[in-house]
């Protein structure tokens, strides 16, 4: 992540990324260290594959600590968007494709995307096409695949 980029986030974003934090400085450092101490406990460092997997657990956790404490240092927490504004960070967006078929999605900043659960980054294709549109307009934009998808807008709510 670009150290001088804004992270946008919702409070629940927030508080679920210091969370994680806690989670890994604590509990799964503490793991990860008693797993160190009992692979060393093996004998021969150099053809011990029990400490290489652990201190290359470690390593990850460490660098996800660092990911960790950087988006939230970076971070901007949006408040909730009024209504009937035009779309931004923080709106949930009820969109109809084509055939009439809809789909809800609520706009987040990149930590919390999740699009398995409806939660798509401001920085994807459908997030840049979606800002700043209101209800009753449409969209297009240009899939990952290279499909030009369209969506008409029914509605923007706050979160």
């Amino acid at each position: 992540m670009d150290a001088t980029k804004s992270n946008y986030l919702t409070p629940e974003g927030k508080e679920k990324l210091e969370a994680e934090l806690r989670w890994r400085e604590g509990e799964e450092r503490e793991r990860i260290t008693e797993a160190i101490k009992v692979a060393r406990d093996f004998g021969d460092l150099s053809e011990n594959s029990e400490y290489d997997d652990a201190k290359d657990e470690q390593a990850q956790n460490e660098n996800r600590i660092s990911v960790l404490r950087q988006q939230l240092a970076s971070s901007i927490i949006i408040d909730s968007p009024k209504r009937g504004n035009r779309i931004g960070i923080g709106h949930v967006v009820t969109l109809a494709d084509a055939s009439g078929k809809e789909r809800v999605y609520t706009l987040v900043g990149t930590a919390e995307a999740d699009p398995k659960a409806g939660k798509i980054s401001n920085e994807s294709p459908l997030g840049k096409a979606l800002l700043n549109h209101k209800k009753g307009e449409s969209v297009s934009f240009i899939s990952p695949t290279g499909k030009t998808i369209n969506y008409e807008i029914l509605n923007v709510q706050a979160m």
